[in-house]
């Protein structure tokens, strides 16, 4: 990578740092609106190279379900809409896109069904969680004495303190597998992206435990130590799953990059595979956790 490249590699990703925090800190309608401008830009990424495979997916249908599902979810979440009409959106629009497809002049093929209906799972239902993170009711949880210290300013502001957690372990470890791969590595962690290596992805995870075992020590939550490493663990195997998960569909399409929004890095989903699968890990193991201290 050239000075030039790399340059321009660390101003788009501290411009991207910038922004999420932004958003995640203001929290609310605005936190949902910014996730739901990434997944839209992240899923015509997705579907230019599913159409690169042939595929010819129901594509506006998925756009504007998977906005559904991300508004849906922040409603239901706030008691705006009963949860019950939030958690239909889902199957609705499985069906809906289903719909559409078989209404088309020529039949859509299985390919066509499994890349709509998966791109709703990957960049709709997933992302969703980010919101469910954000918003955790202070206390739904009822995180307990046993689990949370007495420190108020935690309590009240704990969706937004798990949040960035969740986003600095998942940043960890990709810094962590970037450098520590690029100096050590030497057996390849898979031949879907034989740059990325075993050592790179233990390294990483170890990074991602490191941030998950300090912010549990300078928030002062209680159990930190088995907090930290559970998280961080978690964390740092469902980020390189993320990145695997994506460098594969990349592959199938024949394509380096997702797309070219983000200098230095690629695509907008180049830029966030990591950051799918992880939200809803971590909102379980927070609820499985606080109520077992419950």
């Amino acid at each position: 990578m050239t000075s030039g490249s790399y340059s321009k590699r660390v101003l788009s990703g501290v411009l991207v740092g910038m922004f999420g925090l932004i958003v995640v800190g203001l929290g609310g309608i605005w936190f949902t609106f910014a996730l739901g401008l990434i997944v839209h830009l992240a899923l015509i990424e997705y579907f230019r190279m599913t159409e690169f495979t042939g595929i010819k997916p129901a594509t506006k249908t998925t756009l504007l379900t998977c906005q559904i599902l991300l508004i849906t979810t922040y409603l239901g979440i706030n008691g705006y809409i009963p949860e019950e009409l939030a958690n239909a959106v889902l199957p609705l629009s499985g069906a809906a896109i289903c719909g559409w497809l078989l209404l088309q002049p020529i039949a859509g093929s299985i390919a066509d069904i499994a890349a709509s209906i998966f791109g709703l799972f990957y960049l709709g239902f997933l992302p969703s969680y980010w919101i469910r993170l954000r918003n955790l009711p202070d206390i739904d949880l009822i995180l307990s004495k046993e689990f949370v210290s007495s420190n108020i300013s935690l309590i009240e502001n704990f969706g937004m303190i798990i949040t960035l957690i969740s986003c600095l372990m998942i940043v960890a470890s990709d810094i962590g597998s970037y450098f520590f791969g690029g100096f050590f590595g030497k057996h390849p962690l898979s031949s879907i992206s034989p740059s990325k290596t075993i050592e790179g992805a233990i390294f990483g995870v170890i990074c991602a435990i490191a941030v998950g075992l300090i912010s549990a020590f300078i928030i002062q939550i209680n159990h930190g130590l088995v907090m930290g490493i559970i998280l961080g663990l978690f964390v740092g195997l469902f980020a390189i799953v993320g990145d695997l998960i994506e460098s594969m569909m990349k592959r199938d399409a024949g394509l380096k990059d997702s797309g070219d929004a983000l200098p230095g890095h690629g695509g907008i989903l180049d830029r966030i595979d990591s950051y799918l699968f992880t939200p809803a890990i971590v909102y379980y193991l927070i609820k499985m956790i606080a109520e077992f201290y419950n």
